[in-house]
């Protein structure tokens, strides 16, 4: 079987753009709530996002295709430019038919479609933009990063909600595994603050409203939890099979081992209770990998701050782990960066491989009051830890009863 590993890393996230700018913020437990600036909040009962700031798409795209992209294809394009830099991959000398593409993206170009619907209202059919479905379409983020960088192999898109990051590293995986590709450009990207989706979140009591603490609202696996915090950007990563990364001497962050998904079958928004369908997500990537539950150290959790995902996460962690659950570290980087939805898993593998690589297991800040009923885990509290982590497993728990899991270890030779 093909080993894959990890070569690049590029982020475009609340907490700074750039991996180091990304690392020095996860390690100083910085975070990237804030008011909304994007839109005017005035009758929102929400008014916190985790909002990217100082992005300037020209910095990494021409201007005149700028303009033709949603912003959440501008983040996709711009954060896979800077993971092709991290790798120092020569896209110009490579089999382009054997590099290839795989995002997940939840909603896609909701920002253009509300812009366009209301011109559309306002000004009638005929002054509804040409680029309107080629900037709306999920799959347009995909397809834009194979033009930009000459990707000719395996190219698609993976919307599974809040999993769909983490579904498209895992089958990115599975495609240079079986031999379809050497490298793949994978992750995801997410640009939905906008009023049409904050609005339809408020209206479900999603969201977090404790709009006088921006900083202090996303607090996963505390005890005064009051529901999430939406967050926006990308995270994608260069995954290459081992052999092909070595020839080029490329630096190698973590190798991927396994990769899990399940469904709950249950309810459109609400977990399976117990976490029962987390449970074998994380089971089918530890199996993938063929490594033992004792064998693994760190976990991401999914960890939105709600009120049923932070308890049942917490229960399935306990159901397959046992008394190893005690022993773990787990802890939610969206206590600083919010939740990215669709593009959360993209961000949280690149943790992962962080974790491995820096000997740095990132903290779950805003921990102030012990929920000793429901989460009793180590969520390591507020301050992150120099901490040796041989494995480190993500979870990505998506609306629809999607759930997906991927398992990276340290890399020997």
């Amino acid at each position: 079987m093909r080993r894959v590993v990890v070569t690049g890393i590029g982020a475009i996230t609340p907490i700074g753009i750039g991996k180091n700018e990304f690392l020095n913020s996860l390690k100083e437990g910085k975070s990237g709530i804030d008011k909304i600036t994007r839109f005017d909040t005035t009758d929102y009962n929400v008014k916190i996002a985790g909002e990217v700031k100082d992005f300037n798409p020209l910095d990494y795209i021409d201007k005149k295709e700028a303009k033709r992209m949603d912003r959440f294809t501008q983040f996709g394009v711009a954060a896979s430019k800077l993971a092709i830099e991290d790798s120092n991959l020569d896209i110009e000398n490579i089999d382009q038919n054997k590099f290839g593409v795989i995002v997940g993206s939840g909603i896609g170009g909701i920002e253009t479609l509300e812009t366009e619907h209301e011109k559309l209202l306002e000004k009638g059919p005929g002054r509804v933009s040409p680029f309107f479905i080629p900037m709306m379409i999920s799959n347009m983020a995909s397809g834009r990063i194979s033009m930009a960088f000459g990707a000719k192999g395996p190219n698609t898109t993976v919307v599974t909600a809040c999993a769909s990051a983490t579904n498209a590293v895992g089958d990115a995986f599975k495609v240079i595994q079986r031999g379809d590709a050497d490298i793949m450009i994978t992750g995801g990207t997410e640009a939905s603050i906008t009023p049409m989706s904050v609005s339809g979140f408020i209206n479900m009591k999603a969201l977090s409203t404790r709009n006088d603490e921006p900083t202090k609202a996303s607090r996963p696996f505390d005890k005064d939890r009051d529901g999430f915090v939406m967050g926006e950007g990308a995270g994608m990563l260069i995954l290459e099979e081992l052999e092909h990364a070595l020839k080029r001497g490329a630096h190698i962050y973590a190798e991927v081992a396994g990769y899990g998904m399940s469904a709950d079958a249950y309810h459109i928004t609400s977990p399976a209770p117990g976490g029962e369908g987390a449970v074998r997500s994380m089971k089918n990537a530890i199996d993938d990998a063929n490594v033992k539950i004792e064998d693994i150290d760190y976990i991401n959790a999914h960890g939105t701050s709600t009120t049923f995902n932070d308890k049942f996460e917490s229960m399935a962690i306990k159901s397959l782990f046992n008394e190893h659950a005690y022993k773990l570290a787990v802890s939610s980087t969206k206590s600083m960066t919010g939740h990215l939805l669709g593009a959360a898993g993209g961000i949280e593998a690149i943790v992962c491989a962080l974790a491995i690589h820096e000997k740095f297991v990132p903290p779950t800040i805003n921990y102030t009051t012990v929920d000793d009923d429901e989460c009793d885990l180590d969520y390591v509290p507020n301050k992150g830890r120099e901490q040796e982590v041989n494995y480190a497993l993500s979870n990505s728990l998506g609306f629809g009863g999607h759930n997906a899991s991927i398992l990276l270890k340290k890399y020997k030779r």
